[in-house]
């Protein structure tokens, strides 16, 4: 092992599988926590056995140990005496090998090991920030696994449509196919749908009526005709990591002159959103344009009783390998850059009207912005 001048060691201790940054690094599925770092600009993983094949071939690791391997020379070089080594035993041993006597790991490291690692003396530099700030800015590589993820959500949305245009209207619910159409029954059949694009899709939004008015309620039960029905589908695709999202509002049957004004003045918000993006427009301006609309056109956001109505979110928030990453596109938000990919999400949501976002993705450009997302905004559905 060649050792480093390096004064700093960054350390990762998670599944692949549930942490985009260790995935960011290796480019690899691992199912289980284990350890990766990087010292003086390379990479370095150490798995078990039982994954060490795989890693070595297909992950993006300069150098992949055997864990055996590892912790038998850990107990040796540290003194052990025979105990077990670790993972902050593991860490230990490659800051000694690396010479290095600072480590740095990301805000979600698991607390047991930082304290091991600072009370054996090593100085821990927490980052509050982005472990991987790069990841906010997209290739073309990645903005196609985007684009593929967002595939995966239209189909899902698709399927949706499909089915709210084949059901019928009975009393005040929906029936499909000969029985009452619910939230949960619409979600798989979403899901399955997303499922045949290579994507797996969780805690998909099927929500209508009231239920709709609350932004992340997951929705349940009957839908009902001429309710506003909100479709949210942001899947991961299996083979990338990278996940979709995309947003629809549709209504069965005969909608009033309110849902028609509220579908109209989001869209129309969205729009104007878009339209400002491009490298080095503020987030905070871009949502302003957002909510410049609703303002004109007389949405009030507002606290009532326990909650509240009106424009009650962000316009929109980064993706890649999480659903909500940097950069954000919030009040407060900074100047966007070439390469970031945010979504532009705004709504309105009012218990007496009914909920309504819709929801596109891009990625932003010099002069404007790449449209990475596909699906038709035809809503009223007979």
């Amino acid at each position: 092992m060649k050792k480093s001048k390096s004064s700093v060691i960054r350390f990762l201790y998670a599944a692949s599988e549930s942490s985009a940054d260790v995935f960011y690094l290796g480019g690899v599925f691992v199912p289980d926590p284990f350890l990766s770092m990087q010292v003086d600009g390379k990479s370095y993983a150490v798995v078990s056995r039982l994954e060490y094949g795989r890693v070595k071939a297909q992950s993006n690791y300069h150098e992949v140990y055997l864990l055996e391997s590892v912790q038998a020379e850990a107990v040796k070089s540290l003194g052990l005496k025979g105990q077990f080594a670790g993972p902050a035993e593991l860490m230990l041993f490659f800051a000694k090998k690396f010479k290095v006597r600072t480590a740095e790991v990301p805000a979600d490291f698991p607390a047991v090991y930082y304290a091991a690692l600072r009370d054996a003396g090593l100085k821990v530099q927490i980052s509050e920030d982005s472990f991987f700030p790069q990841r906010a800015i997209k290739s073309d590589l990645e903005a196609a696994a985007i684009r593929e993820g967002n595939a995966a959500s239209a189909a899902g949305i698709r399927a949706a449509e499909q089915v709210l245009r084949a059901s019928q209207i009975v009393g005040k619910r929906l029936k499909y196919d000969g029985a009452i159409l619910t939230s949960e029954r619409l979600r798989t059949i979403i899901d399955q749908a997303c499922l045949g694009k290579g994507a797996i899709a969780q805690n998909t939004i099927v929500a209508g009526g009231v239920q709709a008015t609350d932004p992340h309620e997951g929705g349940h039960g009957p839908l009902k005709p001429n309710e506003l029905i909100i479709v949210d589908v942001f899947p991961r695709v299996q083979k990338t990591g990278y996940h979709g999202d995309m947003t629809r509002t549709f209504l069965k049957g005969n909608a009033n002159d309110a849902q028609r004004a509220l579908v109209a003045a989001v869209r129309e918000s969205q729009l104007a959103a878009i339209r400002k993006i491009k490298a080095g427009v503020s987030g905070a301006t871009v949502h302003a344009a957002a909510a410049d609309v609703f303002t004109a056109k007389g949405y009030e956001t507002k606290r009532v009783d326990d909650g509240f109505v009106g424009f009650i979110h962000s316009t929109g928030h980064g993706l890649g390998l999480e659903v909500h990453e940097e950069p954000r596109v919030s009040p407060k938000a900074g100047r966007l850059r070439k390469g970031h990919v945010v979504t532009v999400e705004p709504g309105l949501y009012y218990p007496e009207i009914g909920g309504c976002r819709i929801e596109d993705v891009v990625r932003v450009a010099k002069d404007g912005c790449e449209l990475l997302s596909t699906c038709h905004y035809r809503w009223e559905l007979k």
